[in-house]
């Protein structure tokens, strides 16, 4: 049995869970009127509604009791201070500095590192400016009113979902696209769609060397020269952001434009960073500053709140309760709002990336549940798909939902709409419907006993579902940066429970090795001798129809 399930607090929690199945949430508010009081917290522009949640005080007490014994507070202080928590990389994890808007110093190694992250965010805010007064032109001098961000995992996913979220904030006559499938489909869709002259491509990548990004650069990079541009117009079009800089010089870029990238950055923690480009490109610096304010704000929060009025710590903490007590083995964003719905296959990447683990930082395999499924789409679409299982199975599936009070331009009755269907879905997972109340709503219909009987079966919903609600003031960069920020300690607090480095990602590496050695035989450099039979016969049937 691993140390985690001998804690007196883990113990406690295993002794609840029975009790607090036999409960269903409609009695919890019935027997406490101020329950939705009580368990709603706001932090900036954010509001957290945990109150429809099958937790008891005790419950909420004991697994803030679990956080305090699994020393949750020292690994936040740890990471914040610049120690090597990803034990496995023997690397700090500090994407928090990319948003230090305090004068406190943080050191890497007897280093600090804030003068280096102070004069990249410079470069990031002078390049912006650049591109949006027409001084950065083409090589036929027409200014850039077109970016093409190529990258893959955290470099591309993090910057698109905030670029698409923050759609009216875009800068009024640039518009961005986002390519990292390796699928040729992908590029040259968007290369068929632009101009030579006004496109300025952004390469991420820290190693220059990344498969897919660096393959659709050079397809980028041919096309480009296929259509009249000579090699010295390169340092035009092309920057980068990469530690390689020797590497972009020999792809034709220019020094200026290759944008640096720390090792203490991990890839799904790196829209911070200069990797952040094309979201300072898309919106303007000042809201990309904005963006990284409202993170910074969220790192306060976690680091001084006390854990029962801390968001991350509480979100956290109900998801262990879920994943280790109460059966569930996934988790749904469901997010009411259109330009948020890239939202949820970020968290995915973040969390499952991140806590999608079995491995304890000791070393040992683990005896418990560690990081769930993260799934989820935009609010009302899943309504008339996959809500039907949430409501009606048996599988146990805590819900986030999300909700802007105010949005930009928006339509008051389809706002009044989304918020109606957003607050009453929430309503229904909780409170469910009898097959008493079901059987009264057709008790005046012409069916026979037996049919109102088998009917009002099927229409029974159980409820007891729990969800949160998100609410936010608004979704503007500021209030963006603070719930990324939010769902970035929340995996940080589950994943120091649990016993987890959640920095590192060995099962992405081994992925990308294999794919490297697979690519080298399809093309004749390897041979297939030494690879199990189902993958060469994979192998070669492709190459007998390419």
């Amino acid at each position: 049995m691993h140390k985690l399930r001998k804690t007196e607090a883990w113990s406690t929690l295993e002794n609840l869970a029975p009790l607090v199945k036999r409960h269903h949430m409609r009695d919890m508010f019935e027997k406490d009127p101020d329950r939705a009081k009580k368990y709603t917290l706001k932090v900036g522009g954010i509001t957290l509604d945990y109150s429809k949640n099958r937790v008891t005080q005790e419950v909420l007490d004991t697994l803030l009791a679990l956080a305090e014994q699994c020393n949750v507070k020292q690994k936040i202080t740890n990471m914040f201070a610049g120690q090597q928590i990803n034990t496995t990389e023997k690397r700090a994890v500090l994407h928090t500095a990319l948003r230090n808007f305090s004068d406190k110093p943080v050191y890497v190694d007897g280093e600090n590192v804030m003068a280096d992250v102070h004069n990249t965010l410079k470069r990031v805010q002078t390049f912006t400016k650049k591109v949006h007064s027409g001084e950065h032109t083409g090589y036929t001098g027409k200014s850039i009113n077109t970016i093409v961000s190529i990258g893959i995992g955290g470099s591309f996913l993090g910057p698109k979902i905030v670029t698409e979220t923050l759609k009216p904030y875009w800068k009024k006559g640039i518009k961005t696209h986002f390519v990292a499938n390796v699928d040729g489909c992908h590029i040259q869709d968007v290369l068929n769609s632009i101009n030579v002259e006004r496109t300025l491509f952004v390469m991420s990548s820290k190693s220059f060397s990344t498969q897919e990004t660096l393959q659709n650069t050079l397809t980028a990079k041919a096309w480009f020269l296929a259509q009249g541009a000579q090699q010295s117009d390169i340092a035009k079009h092309f920057v980068a952001v990469s530690s390689n800089v020797a590497a972009a010089l020999d792809f034709g870029m220019a020094k200026e434009n290759v944008f640096p990238m720390a090792d203490w950055v991990g890839g799904r923690y790196s829209l911070w960073s200069a990797i952040g480009l094309p979201i300072s490109l898309a919106v303007g610096f000042k809201h990309f500053e904005a963006l990284l304010k409202g993170a910074y704000e969220m790192d306060c929060h976690l680091q001084d709140a006390p854990f029962e009025q801390n968001l991350p710590v509480i979100l956290a903490m109900l998801g262990v309760w879920y994943r280790n007590f109460m059966g569930a083995q996934s988790h749904a964003l469901l997010p009411y709002y259109h330009y948020m719905r890239g939202f949820p296959a970020y968290v995915q990447q973040l969390d499952m990336e991140s806590n999608g683990k079995s491995t304890t930082l000791d070393g040992r395999t683990v005896d418990y549940g560690t990081g769930p499924i993260i799934w989820g789409s935009e609010g009302t679409n899943g309504q008339h798909s996959f809500y039907q299982l949430i409501h009606q199975s048996n599988l146990p599936i805590p819900v986030d939902f999300m909700f802007p009070l105010k949005v930009h331009n928006q339509d008051e009755t389809h706002h009044n709409m989304l918020a109606s269907n957003c607050f009453g879905q929430a309503q229904a997972l909780m409170q469910g419907k009898t097959f008493e109340e079901c059987l009264d709503d057709i008790s005046t219909s012409n069916l026979s006993e037996a049919e109102k009987l088998s009917l009002a079966a099927h229409k029974t919903m159980p409820g007891n579902h729990p969800s949160n609600m998100l609410l936010f003031d608004e979704v503007n960069p500021h209030t963006l940066g603070s719930l990324i920020a939010l769902y970035e300690h929340k995996v940080l607090v589950q994943g120091c429970v649990w016993g987890l480095n959640s920095f590192d990602q060995w099962g992405v590496e081994l992925g990308k090795v294999l794919g490297n050695d697979v690519f080298d035989m399809i093309e004749g450099e390897m041979s297939l001798d030494n690879i199990d039979a189902s993958t060469a016969q994979l192998i070669k049937q492709f190459i007998n129809k390419r």
